[in-house]
């Protein structure tokens, strides 16, 4: 089989083939049907600090992995061959596509313990993103967030994550405002369920949100989101858009902000992501794409030409 490749930074993706060994002992080899692009991988092609992310080179980029058991290592017991899973990308195999080959190819082994099952309702396609990006945008609008229902919530940036992260906020009952600069992503807000979107969150400066979910990360927007809090508001900060903010010390000491980094998440993030998609209630913006068109698609990642979330579709064997 082939895959594409990382070989360096502002380098190309290469396609060339991938050997792996058969599944060991609590392993388990899957047929991948789907695979999302991140912008963490535009990251590692064109940023060379996130070089040193990577257990070894060339390796076979793709963290957002979905597919069906294909063959299991001696004493894996909770999954069986045939079954739909997802692969936890921070789970105790590590990240796909950076310690180990990732989803850009047609099997990927993993351990079994950072497997989530896909409910039969939830396509590969939605099952792939749910594995990073819904658990990455759960995890910091829930787990690291505390949203609840009422909440006065402010969502930053509408992505591929700030989308599900705004949803997530909906479905808990929150009222939900978004900062987005792109227009063309607007509509998305109205389907979403928010209350109202702004261009810039600078906006929303004095308006006493009890959360702010800052998906963007470009500095100046955490700086906004913590003058936009109540007095002992919080402001999650999960976007890496700059590696470095300036913030008002006056706004953070006299208003007792709270700043909470998130990244990640567990498998339980991803599957109450999976109960919601299953559900209905969370139906994420993805465009789907074949294969061949993971290089190209990523350059238009990087280039900001995407709405939503990329996920690439495998051909499934069975119906070659």
């Amino acid at each position: 089989m082939q895959g594409w490749h990382v070989i360096g930074t502002h380098r190309s993706l290469v396609l060339a083939d991938v050997v792996l060994a058969p599944p060991g002992p609590g392993e388990v080899l899957i047929d991948v049907r789907a695979a999302g692009l991140c912008h963490s991988d535009v990251g590692v092609l064109t940023e060379p600090s996130w070089m040193r992310t990577l257990a070894f080179t060339p390796i076979v980029m793709g963290h957002e992995i979905s597919g069906v058991v294909a063959a299991v290592g001696d004493g894996v017991q909770h999954v069986a061959i045939g079954d739909r899973v997802g692969v936890c990308p921070t789970g105790v195999g590590g990240a796909p596509g950076f310690v180990r080959h990732g989803g850009f190819t047609t099997q990927h082994i993993a351990p079994a313990a950072d497997l989530v099952r896909v409910p039969d309702a939830v396509s590969f396609e939605l099952a792939a993103m749910g594995t990073d990006a819904g658990m990455t945008a759960h995890h910091a609008m829930v787990t690291q967030g505390g949203v609840a229902a009422g909440m006065k919530v402010g969502v930053i940036g509408l992505g591929g994550l700030g989308q599900i992260g705004a949803r997530v906020a909906v479905v808990k009952g929150a009222e939900v405002h978004v900062a987005e600069p792109n227009q063309a992503a607007w509509p998305l807000a109205d389907r979403i369920g928010a209350t109202s979107i702004v261009t810039d969150a600078d906006a929303w400066a004095g308006e006493g949100f009890d959360l702010i979910v800052d998906y963007a990360g470009y500095g100046t927007t955490t700086r906004a989101a913590t003058k936009a809090v109540r007095r002992g508001g919080r402001v999650v900060l999960i976007g890496m858009g700059a590696m470095s903010l300036t913030l008002d010390t006056m706004d953070m000491i006299l208003s007792r902000v709270t700043l909470v980094g998130a990244g990640g998440g567990t498998p339980q993030d991803i599957a109450d992501v999976y109960q919601l998609m299953a559900s209905g209630a969370l139906e994420p913006e993805v465009r789907v794409i074949g294969f061949d068109d993971i290089p190209s698609a990523l350059e238009d990642l990087q280039h900001h030409r995407i709405t939503g979330r990329l996920v690439a579709r495998l051909e499934d064997p069975a119906e070659a």
